[in-house]
């Protein structure tokens, strides 16, 4: 099998299901936005030593890869239809008790912190403004189609994590992480 198809030279690209749409459309932005997140947190496992971190970064690959296909595949307004919804409750829940054991080694949060500290933080902070970006779409998204119902408040999750993971690993970096200092 070849890699290249051909079927996308007209600007168009194919959802899961079969149906093609334009490569401009919100919902490929969306999903090209996931997907260029998926490749954020690759380098930032490129970066990390610490066993703890890149097992995390590990699963929100793969939590990418579900939500992408979640978002590949457009929720048909027959309500006779059924969707597959592949991030649920149960992956925000999943999100929730990662950041909760990620942070609980740090010290509490007694000021605005700016991207920075080790090479490891600073990448994780650039996919935290990249999920920020994609849940931004995504809400855009939800307001003109169907989208499944829990993946904007698995990326604004994802999105905290991905802070929670910067400071930690500044932490186990012996770095301290970057206070914001008004008029600095």
């Amino acid at each position: 099998m070849k890699l290249y198809t051909k079927t996308g030279d007209d600007g168009s690209t194919g959802l899961l299901g079969g149906q093609r749409v334009s490569k401009d459309s919100l919902r490929v932005q969306v999903c090209g936005t996931v997907d260029e997140l998926n490749s954020m947190v690759g380098l930032a496992m490129v970066a990390c030593r610490f066993e703890e971190v890149e097992s995390i970064l590990r699963t929100l690959q793969d939590r990418l890869f579900e939500l992408g296909a979640d978002l590949a595949t457009p929720i048909a307004p027959d309500k006779n239809a059924t969707h597959k919804s592949r991030i649920g409750p149960e992956q925000v829940h999943e999100a929730e008790q990662i950041i909760d054991r990620v942070c609980e080694p740090t010290e509490p949060l007694s000021h605005f912190v700016l991207p920075g500290g080790s090479e490891l933080a600073a990448r994780l902070h650039l996919a935290r403004a990249v999920c920020r970006r994609a849940e931004r779409l995504c809400v855009a998204l939800a307001k003109a189609e169907p989208v499944g119902e829990h993946v904007v408040s698995y990326l604004n999750r994802m999105s905290d994590l991905l802070f929670a993971l910067a400071r930690r690993a500044n932490q186990l970096e012996g770095v301290k992480d970057v206070p914001w200092q008004a008029g600095g």
